[in-house]
């Protein structure tokens, strides 16, 4: 099985669920138009009763319980491009969304990036294209860093 991945500034928290929540659930996506997404959770809430679906998105119980710190690695990227997309309101108005024009774009760009991913930068309404930069297991991680 392929080690879960998790970003460099969310390593301190999987490692508290590790250690003090009984491990960390990974939930799977139930929604046909979102099946490649997924949500990671601590096993266990701070009571140390084991946690609910984060979301109605999620499966009724996660698909992978992970209680080795050597069955995560810890991913820190760096900028690679950035480029400025179209923005709407949503339907609602409270928010805004990235154009279709500008999700082909943002999905065109990491396509090309081996492992890359995207995050938005929402005060110059950015896209912003992020490839690996250093892989490391969360168990050499915490022995670095705590």
């Amino acid at each position: 099985m392929t080690n879960h991945v998790c970003d460099e500034s969310d390593a301190p928290r999987f490692a508290e669920w590790l250690r003090d929540r009984g491990g960390i659930a990974v939930w799977p996506s139930i929604n046909l138009s979102n099946l490649s997404a997924s949500w990671t959770t601590p096993f266990c809430n701070a009571a140390g009763i084991a946690m609910t679906k984060p979301t109605w998105q999620a499966a009724s119980h996660p698909d992978r319980i992970i209680t080795d710190p050597h069955e995560v690695d810890v991913v820190t990227y760096r900028e690679v491009k950035r480029f400025r997309v179209g923005v709407r309101s949503s339907d609602n108005g409270l928010s805004l969304k990235v154009t279709d024009g500008g999700s082909r774009r943002i999905r065109s760009a990491v396509s090309k990036v081996d492992g890359g991913i995207y995050r938005f930068d929402y005060e110059t309404q950015e896209a912003v294209i992020l490839a690996p930069d250093k892989t490391i297991n969360l168990a050499d991680w915490m022995a670095q860093c705590l």
